[in-house]
């Protein structure tokens, strides 16, 4: 396949970072690249595994504060769902707060549709708009919700996967798409024990490592590669310097491959870095809101103060004077 942007069916910002991943040192390739259709569906059967705590504890906070949480929401928002996914935790929070409207936006467009229609079906009398978009950056909301309360659900710790200079930048482009004056319920994994961590990232049953290794699978398909496989393995480690889990694609042996018209070599133990999970202390997390644009007003978490669910508002900054 030539080198151009412009062969059908490939996605150019998709090749862009490949290539540019794999050129790089450290090699490197931005996770949102993992959900293709079949990406979407192992993440979904990571967040079912004993191992990964954070969906079973998110899921416990939503059911066990709904009261509370409906309180401090209300009525009639317009829920706009970054990175929707499933909508797994979303009947939830829908049922917790009575709202106006849903707002799947995610950038897997056949799975962010099953699971709207899936939706659709539980609450037939709620506006369903699914919106196909990198939700990374500012996103034009449908026009049917315009007039409406907007209320961002970012559940899951996925703001963890981002860098904090980039988190800050992600949620000042949530602050633009929702406009002054705007909730957003997110979640956020607390700091704990290494080896809980871990075992969080590399499961017994290897789905997690499946998942990591779909990217391989994905170029090869999308970008004309030829990496072998069973040449590579999942790694997770956990950087106790930056507070993150560590995710890599790990070279067993010397490799050589293309992608794309280009010829690339790894050697034996060298990495590609596909995602960071990084995890907040309770200060950090306010810090970090604060830092784009949102100002926290409820917190919720579990027994064990495992992870937290942040209630922020969008307020205009204030500069001392």
């Amino acid at each position: 396949m030539a080198d151009t942007e412009t062969d059908a069916g490939v996605d150019p910002a998709f090749r862009r970072d490949v290539l540019a991943g794999l050129e790089a040192r450290p090699r490197a390739i931005p996770a949102r690249w993992f959900y293709d259709l079949r990406g979407s569906e192992l993440f979904e059967e990571i967040t079912d595994l004993p191992e990964y705590y954070p969906t079973r504890v998110e899921r416990s906070i939503l059911d066990g504060q709904s009261a509370a949480i409906g309180d401090a929401i209300g009525a009639g928002q317009a829920v706009v769902e970054f990175g929707s996914g499933s909508s797994a935790k979303t009947p939830l929070l829908l049922n917790a707060i009575s709202p106006a409207a849903y707002v799947p936006i995610d950038i897997s467009g056949e799975f962010l549709r099953e699971s709207a229609d899936a939706l659709s079906a539980d609450f037939p009398d709620l506006p369903v708009h699914p919106v196909e978009a990198d939700f990374t950056h500012p996103v034009s909301l449908p026009a049917a919700i315009a007039d409406l309360p907007k209320l961002g659900f970012f559940p899951g710790s996925t703001i963890g996967n981002f860098t904090p200079p980039h988190a800050v930048d992600f949620l000042r482009a949530m602050k633009e798409t929702l406009g002054e004056g705007a909730l957003l319920l997110i979640g956020m994994d607390r700091i704990k024990g290494e080896d809980v961590l871990v075992r969080a990232y590399d499961d017994a049953a290897g789905v997690t490592a499946a998942f990591n290794l779909n990217l391989l699978e994905r170029i090869n398909r999308e970008l004309d590669g030829d990496i072998p496989l069973d040449t590579f393995r999942h790694k997770a480690v956990w950087n106790d310097m930056l507070a993150r889990i560590e995710m890599h694609i790990e070279a067993a042996r010397d490799v050589e491959f293309s992608v794309s018209g280009r010829d690339f070599a790894m050697a034996e133990g060298e990495t590609i870095h596909t995602e960071n999970s990084h995890k907040y202390g309770p200060r950090d997390a306010r810090i970090l809101l604060r830092a784009g644009g949102w100002t926290v007003t409820h917190e919720w978490t579990d027994d064990a103060d495992q992870f937290a669910l942040l209630l922020a508002e969008a307020r205009p900054e204030v500069t001392a004077p």
